[in-house]
């Protein structure tokens, strides 16, 4: 039989075709896959009818990746704290991509609103596949001594607590169920400090630790733990992190093509979709012309 499939390629190609096939139709969840292309020569994951939950998902990286997702023909579970923009944005992806869309509001530095809000999600909706845990900010870049503590706060609540929170609860149903992927958006600070960014860089270095530690504790679980690390990307992040000054925020990518949600979310995508033996631990995504969190090339 080996031989016989050695000396005949084409023969060879339509027995595991086939092979794959008979796996989908009998039901092997974890088996189910799809034939990206013949250029790519790679197998992927199926992300149809898959329940993926997003944090954060008004504007930039979260959004990028709720409609990836949804193009994938995934379900979505998405909530932020600006409830009539992400009515608009779930309205706009079940027309566009005829997915189901749960979206509700949440801020998940509030412990209480996150536990309550997961144990009471829809039947249909509580065997979560992906969580994103996409909320996050940067508040002030100013030296330490000059610093406001109340936005450490702000980062420190969103960026590790709330993304504490939301793991806490939504882990132990993968668990339960036997399969899961937690996927972090962390940042090239997490791994690199920066003057004037101490806390924030801090924050990240925590969704860096946290990553690894949990894959750790998870690792006889069947439950992938990734982390997605962007440099330079152009969303609303430096409008809050100024505080709405429109000029500063705009000059932070002055000079260079920063990345965009949508480069983001494609990597996201990419780690979702691996075969089942495969985890992506880590992507670091920076600028074509940035080289650390410091060292970037401006026209």
């Amino acid at each position: 039989m080996k031989c016989w499939l050695l000396k005949n390629p084409t023969q060879n190609k339509k027995f595991w075709m086939l092979c794959l096939i008979l796996v989908y139709y009998l039901g092997f969840e974890d088996a189910k896959v799809n034939f990206v292309s013949k250029k790519r020569g790679k197998f992927m994951l199926t992300l149809k009818n898959k329940i993926v939950f997003i944090t954060g998902t008004t504007s930039g990286i979260g959004k990028s990746c709720a409609y990836a997702f949804a193009k994938e023909g995934a379900n979505l579970i998405i909530n932020a704290r600006r409830i009539g923009l992400l009515n608009e944005i779930a309205n706009d992806i079940r027309n566009k991509f005829n997915v189901k869309v749960f979206a509700y509001e949440l801020d998940v530095r509030n412990k209480k609103a996150v536990l309550d809000s997961i144990d009471n999600l829809p039947e249909e909706w509580n065997s979560i596949d992906i969580l994103i845990n996409n909320a996050g900010l940067a508040k002030g870049l100013n030296k330490f001594y000059e610093d406001n503590p109340d936005d450490w706060n702000e980062m420190i609540d969103t960026n590790v607590k709330g993304l504490l929170y939301v793991t806490h609860a939504i882990l132990p149903g993968m668990i339960r169920r036997n399969f899961g992927h937690i996927i972090n958006i962390g940042s090239i600070a997490g791994h690199d400090a920066y003057p004037k960014g101490a806390v924030y860089c801090a924050t990240k270095h925590a969704v860096d630790a946290i990553t690894k530690s949990v894959r750790m504790d998870t690792i006889d679980k069947n439950i992938l733990v990734s982390t997605i690390d962007p440099g330079l990307v152009e969303t609303n992040f430096s409008n809050i992190r100024f505080y709405g000054d429109k000029e500063k925020a705009k000059n932070v990518y002055k000079g260079l093509t920063p990345l965009t949600g949508d480069d983001i979310a494609d990597a996201v995508i990419y780690c979702a979709t691996r075969p089942p033996h495969v985890n992506i631990a880590e992507i670091t995504l920076l600028a074509a012309r940035q080289a650390s969190a410091t060292v970037v090339h401006r026209e």
